[in-house]
């Protein structure tokens, strides 16, 4: 068994694992590379049906590829697909001009406690991993969240030895982090031995390309001429650049990411 089978058996088991333990379960689809890489795992968990629904939480403001590739691959791989906003928010006229603070917290975290809420999901799954972003560092494959779906990141439960914590009051709402242990490169190499479908964005054209995408106003393209997934992982073996570099949320004040984090975002 090589690396990668050893990451795509553990993230395998606790997908298994959170379909065990919670009677009531979603999992979130950004449409990123990270979110399809666990929904790709899901499917190959559940043999091919997933038995719960994916969530995107659409600002209004992504990039038209990226719905485009969210319609087609939804539709060529039979998913029920939930997609909320805050619409309230947006006729309001909420926009990145009025804070990206302000408007992430509106249009994606507002807009997801909402359809939980009406939904009433016990537990969400999110294709998160420590590596990409220093507060995501601090949670844990099953991490518990407040009746108002925030995060105490400072009491967070142990988990040793493949032993993970689900039972929790009935307030409780508990986000899954399968891909946690994973690296943006894991996550690449899996993507080209698998030849999983990926959005259009992340190949270059015209000597740039997107590392992670987000809303057109907030999400810039960085400089590479990596056009196919065997020229981006040869990239990621040799650069320096953070992998969200191009998300102007992350170069806001200090300790902004963990704030809207600690809010319930994801």
């Amino acid at each position: 068994m090589d690396h990668l089978d050893d990451l795509e058996n553990r993230s395998i088991y606790l997908l298994r694992e959170a379909r065990r333990k919670l009677p009531s379960l979603a999992m979130l689809w950004s449409i990123g590379k990270d979110s399809t890489t666990l929904l790709w795992l899901a499917r190959r968990a559940f043999f091919g049906r997933i038995p719960f629904p994916l969530v995107h939480i659409d600002t209004s403001y992504k990039h038209p590829e990226m719905i485009r590739y969210r319609d087609a691959v939804a539709r060529e791989w039979g998913v029920e697909l939930i997609v909320g906003r805050n619409e309230e928010a947006l006729a309001a006229g909420m926009s990145p001009q009025q804070g990206r603070f302000e408007c992430c917290t509106a249009l994606k975290t507002r807009a997801l406690q909402s359809l939980l809420e009406t939904r009433g999901y016990k537990g969400v799954i999110l294709g998160i991993r420590r590596d990409e972003e220093g507060s995501r560092a601090k949670e844990r494959y099953f991490s518990p969240r407040d009746k108002s779906f925030e995060w105490n990141y400072k009491d967070q439960p142990p988990e040793f030895w493949e032993q993970y914590n689900t039972d929790f009051g009935p307030e409780t709402h508990l986000r899954i982090h399968p891909l946690l242990h994973w690296t943006e490169l894991d996550i690449w190499q899996y993507v080209q031995r698998e030849q999983i479908p990926v959005c259009p964005l992340y190949l270059a054209r015209e000597g740039k390309r997107f590392r992670s995408l987000g809303c057109v106003p907030c999400n810039s393209p960085l400089e590479s001429d990596a056009a196919t997934v065997e020229d981006i992982v040869a990239e990621l073996r040799v650069t320096r650049t953070p992998e969200r570099a191009g998300r102007a949320q992350d170069h806001e004040q200090a300790y902004s990411m963990q704030k809207l984090r600690a809010l319930g975002y994801m």
